[in-house]
């Protein structure tokens, strides 16, 4: 039998900037939608990052918070900026921290893919694709684009937020500068990986000056897009490589788009992590701490990952769902893995529409969906969307 002491993800992890992270299990970024659709947390957002908190995790990480209302990629996404309700964020960020977890921020900006209904997309180019059309970006755009993030992460720090990571994964804009299919610049931001990752690079020196050393700042990054000539794995590890030489503190890596009709990594078949090969050629480029996300389904996986040394933090998202208590059982020895629904022929997006609804049912400790209720929870999905929409273009437009 495993024993908290024994267990390789019980052991705490020393961050570059010198925090510290109590074990090596994470929540990962995931688009909760349980903002008001004004920007603010909700009662029952604060209620759930808390239950998440008391569940056994070092560090959860709350999705795609925008710096502006302008380039959302859903009305439930968060906002803070100067205008935000500082008392909610505050309370987010303290319910967040319970039972010595921490709570970081993803700074998020979804570009060519943001929400149309409540933004003008825009992107490193002009695309005009099934399914995706999006204006670019003017210069003065992108370079206002840094001082943006550094303040929403100077924003982050001022209200008691314990790290901010940086979303540059799945097809938001600063993997679709990244990213060759959606990079068509033929200016100092496109063309070259040398000129495509520049403004992430930008991004990183921004926020860092605005938080100073000792915050912790974190990056999402795509080990490959998963898409035809989109972002691939050689030139991700040439932007590990860069990124070693910056003041992150931990790499997370993941895969795969929210591109029209492209299969995310967390809908595909498999019975183990996705980045586990990935990341053991990362750690050949940089010293920097390595977070994997995607496909840990059982404690021996994750275990294992941690051990042979390539990985230090194992992210967990659709596994937190299903079961928000699982880090106490595992740190405890116990073999507990998560039951995963199975679907038979979800529409697009209905998968992801199921577990997110599921975590509105944790927040306001409702019982649990069965995978019988997926039209149930599509229908109450689309209708939430549809109704903060509403909320966001009468308030932020």
């Amino acid at each position: 039998m495993i024993t908290e002491s024994l267990s390789p993800l019980s052991q705490a992890l020393t961050l570059p900037c010198g925090a510290t992270l109590k074990n090596r299990i994470a929540k990962s970024a995931m688009s909760d939608s349980l903002g008001d659709g004004a920007g603010n947390p909700t009662n029952e957002q604060i209620r759930l990052y808390e239950r998440w908190a008391l569940g056994g995790l070092a560090l959860s990480i709350i999705g795609e918070v925008q710096g502006t209302p302008h380039f959302a990629e859903k009305p439930g996404n968060l906002i803070l900026s100067n205008h935000s309700d500082r008392n909610l964020f505050e309370r987010l960020a303290t319910a967040g921290t319970a039972n010595s977890a921490q709570l970081w921020l993803q700074l998020g900006h979804a570009g060519a893919m943001a929400d149309a209904p409540i933004s003008t997309p825009k992107g490193p180019s002009a695309l005009d694709l099934p399914g995706l059309s999006c204006a670019a970006l003017s210069l003065d755009e992108i370079l206002a684009l840094p001082a943006e993030f550094a303040h929403t992460a100077s924003l982050s720090k001022q209200f008691g937020f314990g790290g901010v990571e940086l979303h540059a994964a799945h097809g938001f804009l600063l993997n679709q500068f990244l990213s060759p299919l959606f990079n068509k610049r033929e200016d100092a931001y496109g063309g070259s990986l040398h000129n495509r990752m520049r403004l992430l690079l930008e991004v990183i020196e921004a926020v860092r000056n605005a938080v100073g050393p000792e915050f912790p700042v974190g990056i999402k990054l795509n080990a490959t897009d998963q898409l035809e000539g989109g972002f691939e794995e050689d030139e991700s590890l040439q932007v590990v490589a860069a990124l070693d030489k910056t003041s992150i503190d931990l790499i997370d890596i993941s895969g795969g788009t929210y591109f029209p009709g492209a299969a995310s990594s967390s809908d595909r078949a498999g019975s183990g992590p996705y980045f586990l090969s990935f990341a053991a050629r990362s750690r050949k480029k940089t010293t920097i701490p390595l977070m994997v996300t995607g496909g840990f389904k059982t404690l021996s996986q994750a275990e294992r990952a941690v051990s042979e040394g390539n990985v230090d933090v194992v992210g967990l998202a659709r596994a937190l769902v299903v079961d928000p208590e699982l880090p106490s059982y595992w740190l405890s020895g116990q073999h507990g893995e998560p039951q995963f629904p199975r679907f038979k022929n979800p529409p697009e997006g209905g998968v992801t529409a199921w577990y997110t609804m599921q975590l509105t049912r944790h927040a306001k400790g409702e019982t649990a969906l069965s995978p019988h209720d997926l039209e149930e929870a599509i229908a109450a999905y689309e209708i939430r969307d549809e109704a903060r929409r509403r909320i966001w273009k009468s308030k932020l437009s």
